[in-house]
């Protein structure tokens, strides 16, 4: 079975960073906001880091904590050989778990938290996770610079970075679930449309999670995916009508959510920032949702293997949250 459930595993708290384009858009609620993308820094990478070390030092800040409280440093980002990740968590003396699942990262990155955590005590993991529009955009497209042309069915690399504090302190948030996905590759070879080929792997990991913890998505007040864009969202409700009779009334899309249309940022955001940025700042402080399923989504190419013409796997994870009062 690919799903598990835990014992006693909460959120502790998050912290988030959001850029500049990300803090003119629809949710105002971050903890910090970059007045550019060079964040006083001397290029966008260097950026990157500088968000993941600030992230990490006001979690541990906030909670009284120094890096030796903390077992696990748990992250990942978009940077070739997740180097930003690695590069920030010099720093710190705890142990290292770098990440990788594209924008759906995060996610996994609490599933293998809260793994690591489970069954023991007086533990705590710090999962966090960054994306840079600038460095993306380098890496697995063109740099702006360049004014490549973009189709609609682009989605738009959020600039930002969340991380959260896993531990068995209980707190208002538990982590009661989680389900992982399976590479799932429908054929697609288009990097340009992200979101057609992450739509199948979310329909197949929600109704995995959904089978094996036999639950209904009527057991969840929402659930929110990462990163399908208008492109994708209506693919995803379409796969799972046809190959599933369900339709989804209780979902939302991260993507669809931080950007305001007049932001020409195309397709809707994506990058693994996406979701929670919209998570922590919107989804929770609305507090109208008691258990709420989020599904991390991420297309798993590489510029080498585009340039190669082949078709392009994804992935989606899945933690189911619990809102205690």
């Amino acid at each position: 079975m690919d799903s598990m459930k835990f014992q006693n595993i909460y959120i502790e708290d998050a912290v988030s960073i959001a850029g500049p384009v990300e803090a003119e858009g629809k949710i105002h609620d971050f903890d910090f906001t970059m007045e550019d993308y060079y964040y006083h820094e001397k290029t966008f990478e260097q950026a990157e880091i500088k968000m993941q070390r600030v992230v990490i030092d006001q979690l541990l800040l906030r909670n009284h904590l120094v890096d030796r409280d903390i077992s696990y440093l748990i992250s990942g980002d978009l940077s070739n050989q997740i180097s930003v990740s690695s590069y920030a968590a010099k720093y710190y003396r705890t142990s290292f778990v770098g990440i990788y699942s594209a924008c759906a990262s995060f996610v996994e990155g609490l599933i293998i938290g809260a793994k690591l955590l489970d069954g023991r005590s007086k533990k705590r993991a710090l999962v966090l996770t960054s994306s840079h529009n600038l460095t993306a955009e380098k890496q697995f497209r063109y740099p702006i610079e360049y004014g490549a042309p973009k189709p609609k069915t682009t989605t738009f690399t959020a600039t930002g970075c969340v991380g959260v504090i896993l531990s068995k302190k209980e707190s208002s948030l538990r982590v009661e679930s989680a389900t992982f996905g399976q590479s799932i590759d429908m054929g697609i070879s288009d990097a340009t449309n992200m979101g057609a080929v992450m739509a199948p792997a979310a329909a197949h990991t929600l109704m995995k999670h959904l089978a094996d913890l036999k639950r209904s998505v009527d057991d969840y007040d929402l659930i929110i995916t990462g990163d399908l864009g208008s492109v994708g969202v209506p693919i995803f409700r379409e796969y799972l009508k046809a190959s599933y009779g369900i339709k989804l009334k209780n979902h939302v899309d991260a993507a669809m959510e931080l950007y305001y249309p007049e932001q020409n940022t195309y397709a809707g955001a994506s990058g693994p920032t996406s979701l929670p940025l919209v998570l922590f700042g919107k989804i929770l402080k609305a507090r109208k949702y008691s258990r709420i399923l989020i599904l991390g989504t991420g297309s798993l190419h590489s510029p080498v293997f585009v340039n190669q013409k082949m078709t392009i796997p994804a992935i989606a994870h899945a933690v189911s949250l619990e809102v205690l009062s």
